[in-house]
């Protein structure tokens, strides 16, 4: 009877002095699982570094690992859709090369999916230890927000590291959308998930790629994506201040009418309202904007990535 096979999913970018200790710790994984085959899929998404050479060198030696080179960098998510299109596995598993996931999780993630009999496992941290302040109190406040707004619930804390069945991974693939946000797109598919809560690992080696900028439009790609509420909002708002402009209206009427010597005073104040309800109106229209920029990008139709390379041949294809 022939093993079933497990494909690693790993995007890479400029992550060249990470990767040696992931091939070490991840054969160190694959040899405490000998009842199952796998295949490692290395996604170079466009890196500066030396990152393409390491794979080059790595699948020349392994010939279970393969690599999948971008012609630049498209983002993680493209990354990560790459590496899921072209796993071949009755399981797929997506990990980061800085060993913030660890591989050692994997024989516990799949004892799980076994043992209870469900579609996915994926993982979260248990605590933020070591990441900054800051970046916590907002990583907090988005997942309250968007479990707020979103028929989708988000698990605070959840990794990208998941392992799922082939039927979940074709559900995921099934969606062809061009702005994605995996966490989002996972949960939506439904199926059952068991979740295995880890403590926070640093970085083996390198730098994090995810500046405080890039999370925040990552978070904003989240809320767009999987909820209209700003957009109710907006409404909502409108909506208000047209009711207080006709209560402000109706009273400036009746003091005219019952005192015809009053005069309507306060300009200062009159300015700040102005400029008040301007910004509100181009918050709202932002808002508005955020919505229509990205039906604009789904209807142009550009590949999520452009292959430049990958281990058996140079491709320059679209996907």
């Amino acid at each position: 009877m022939s093993k079933q096979l497990i494909s690693v999913i790993v995007p890479c970018y400029n992550e060249s002095e990470a990767l040696p200790y992931f091939f070490e710790e991840l054969n160190k994984t694959i040899s405490a699982m000998p009842e199952f085959d796998f295949e490692s899929i290395y996604v170079d998404d466009g890196s500066k570094d030396t990152t393409l050479e390491v794979l080059r060198a790595h699948s020349a030696q392994d010939n279970t690992a393969r690599y999948i080179s971008f012609s630049r960098n498209f983002g993680k998510e493209s990354a990560m859709l790459a590496g899921m299109r072209a796993a071949k596995g009755d399981f797929a598993v997506i990990m980061d090369a800085d060993l913030q996931d660890p591989p050692s999780l994997l024989p516990e993630m799949m004892r799980l999916l076994t043992e209870k009999g469900c579609d996915s496992v994926a993982t979260r941290r248990g605590n933020r230890k070591g990441e900054p302040l800051l970046r916590s109190i907002f990583a907090r406040c988005f997942y309250g927000i968007i479990n707020r707004i979103s028929k989708v619930k988000f698990v605070s804390g959840a990794r990208d590291y998941r392992l799922m069945t082939r039927r979940m991974l074709d559900s995921v693939l099934s969606l062809c959308e061009y702005n994605r946000f995996s966490k989002g797109i996972f949960e939506w598919v439904g199926y059952k998930t068991e979740w295995i809560s880890y403590a926070n690992v640093k970085r083996v080696a390198g730098k994090t790629k995810w500046s405080f900028s890039k999370l925040f439009g990552y978070s904003m790609e989240c809320i767009v994506a999987f909820s209209t509420a700003p957009l109710a909002i907006s409404s909502f708002m409108g909506f208000l201040f047209f009711i207080i402009s006709v209560i402000g209206a109706l009273y400036i009427i009746i003091r005219k009418i019952v005192d015809a010597s009053s005069a309507v005073s306060g300009w200062a104040s009159l300015t700040v309202i102005i400029l008040f309800i301007s910004g509100i109106q181009l918050l709202c229209v932002g808002i508005l904007g955020q919505y229509l920029a990205k039906t604009y990008l789904e209807t142009k139709r550009r590949p999520d990535y452009i292959i430049a390379e990958t281990e058996d041949k140079t491709e320059g294809s679209d996907k």
